[in-house]
């Protein structure tokens, strides 16, 4: 456990304030943006949770001009770095794509490119809403490792489960050559979308508790509050389903509402999440 009255780095405690990033708060107290008690910070000083830091107007005015922008990512684009020749999701940053209906009031400009990062993951076959941000503060609200964040999916699945009841009493047997592919919902038993909900592990660790229900007959919706990779297809193989499909619809109060397939927008000012 954290001792609350022992001195922690400044940039740390900058980060928990919400001030900025750890790597934005070193960027500032090299450029002289930062003070302690009212005398200049220097690199690597702790700091006690009474102490009064200031920060010049300069440093804000720089988080005022960062970006942070969603984009419904295609099939076949990863969520990062170039890998296996696909395309990373950020190339479809371009004045071409931008969303029509964007009416927010940014205007491109390729410095917006400089430190643009994805806030988690979507996989290469996922579709849907993809944060990529400049600012510190919005990628610690989304990715960091106290982040509660919801994040809404809609998934298509079918069923190879084997020698599962279903919920007539019969038992349905079927492998790979003949899943359920329609009104999965009817033959999928109760208890393995409980197990969804709760009491499944990867990686040797115990999942926490997602909110699991039906969509439609074929579609099942998923809450979760964490991302590990791959999850949601991995979640569904343990209980004998195989994801068909994958869309990203939420992330906290961002919907991806009616973007476009391989458009973007930029966050509103007004928008949190």
């Amino acid at each position: 456990m954290t001792d609350a009255t022992a001195p922690i780095r400044l940039n740390k405690r900058m980060a928990e304030l919400g001030l900025c990033s750890r790597r934005e708060a070193d960027e500032w107290i090299a450029n002289g943006w930062v003070k302690v008690n009212g005398k200049p910070a220097e690199m690597g000083v702790k700091v006690m949770p009474a102490d009064r830091i200031e920060v010049d107007k300069a440093a804000k005015g720089q988080q005022a001009n960062q970006v942070t922008i969603l984009i419904n990512k295609p099939i076949g684009y990863v969520s990062a770095q170039a890998e296996d020749g696909h395309e990373p999701a950020v190339t479809l940053f371009t004045p071409q794509n931008r969303w029509a209906e964007d009416n927010t009031r940014f205007f491109f400009n390729p410095q917006q490119l400089r430190g643009l990062a994805p806030c988690g993951r979507l996989d290469i076959d996922s579709i849907g809403l993809l944060v990529m941000t400049q600012d510190g503060r919005i990628a610690r609200q989304l990715i960091g490792e106290d982040s509660v964040m919801e994040k809404e999916y809609l998934v298509r699945v079918a069923y190879h489960g084997l020698g599962q009841p279903a919920p007539t009493g019969q038992l349905v047997r079927m492998d790979d050559d003949d899943p359920v592919t329609t009104n999965v919902q009817a033959v999928f038993p109760p208890a393995m979308l409980a197990r969804l909900r709760h009491g499944l592990s990867l990686d040797g660790q115990p999942l926490k508790p997602a909110r699991v229900e039906w969509q439609n007959p074929e579609q099942l919706r998923f809450v979760l509050t964490e991302g590990k990779k791959r999850q949601i297809r991995r979640m569904c193989e343990l209980v004998g389903l195989k994801v068909v499909g994958l869309k990203r619809v939420r992330i906290g109060k961002v919907m991806l509402g009616n973007l476009p397939v391989g458009q973007w927008r930029y966050l509103g000012p007004h928008e949190k999440f």
